[in-house]
């Protein structure tokens, strides 16, 4: 048996015990580099680590535990696992000198998303130009999911590098909603009949107090501006809510809320 085990691979130097003991390091290596995988995640998040910043730094712990297991084979297969380093070295130069930087710099974007906790998982944003709930932070990508199921992926670099405006970072939001009047309409009347149907929808917090406050002399109306402040998770219902609720009382009040008109002034043009 101890015979077999030193018999050397065809055109290699490798030996069939060198062979066998690098598969079993790599099975090995392999079931601890998964199991742990999934204690790092569950452990980062047990002490307060938000989920997003788990992700990011399990995957990154991860690859850097597949390059050394990736050199520990190379070792038990006999190879100079320095030259594997200057290898792998040369391979990395490589890649950037053939203009992949941006690689590194999604992969650096990441990290500074997820130290930075600008967002969470679950939370509503606008970055780059699209609104989504974020569903993962990834090494390289952030991966944002639509109201109607679509999904958006923007490279880290370009999330990083934007404003980000979340929707639902606090416990409360204002629902802002713009309610025109016809020109001749009591105002003070207008105004108060609004505050009172918003008040009293449920939903709308009590403190802050909602507002109602004459915003804009537009072309064809006056344009009322209503406030009311909700928990995040309310923030659709109550809006429409409270777009039926004035629409409705100010029906029952005789108070018009206009559409855009024109008006065509025809002259009579002098004979020649």
């Amino acid at each position: 048996m101890s015979s077999i085990l030193t018999w050397t691979i065809p055109l290699t130097s490798i030996t069939i015990g060198n062979l066998i003991w690098a598969i079993v390091i790599a099975i090995v290596g392999y079931i601890i580099i998964k199991s742990f995988e999934q204690v790092f995640r569950k452990s980062l998040i047990r002490i307060g680590a938000p989920e997003l910043v788990a992700g990011v730094l399990t995957r990154l712990t991860v690859v850097l535990l597949y390059v050394v297991l990736i050199l520990a084979v190379a070792a038990a297969l006999g190879f100079n696992t320095g030259s594997v380093v200057v290898g792998l070295s040369a391979i990395i130069g490589l890649i950037l000198g053939f203009g992949l930087q941006d690689t590194m710099n999604n992969l650096a974007a990441g990290v500074w998303i997820a130290v930075s906790r600008a967002f969470s998982k679950g939370d509503l944003v606008s970055v780059s130009g699209y609104t989504g709930i974020v569903d993962d932070v990834g090494i390289l990508s952030t991966v944002l999911k639509q109201p109607d199921n679509t999904v958006i992926t923007i490279p880290n670099r370009n999330v990083w590098g934007s404003p980000i405006v979340n929707y639902t970072k606090m416990p409360i939001r204002r629902v802002t909603l713009n309610v025109g009047v016809a020109y001749g309409t009591d105002l003070d009347k207008a105004v108060k009949i609004a505050l009172e149907t918003v008040s009293s929808i449920d939903g709308v917090l009590s403190d802050p107090p909602a507002q109602v406050v004459v915003s804009e002399l537009a072309d064809s109306s006056v344009n009322l501006q209503v406030r009311a402040w909700v928990k995040k998770e309310d923030f659709a219902s109550v809006k429409e809510s409270i777009m039926k609720a004035i629409y409705k009382k100010f029906s029952e009040e005789g108070i018009e809320i206009p559409f855009p008109q024109l008006d065509v002034h025809v002259r009579d043009m002098p004979s020649s």
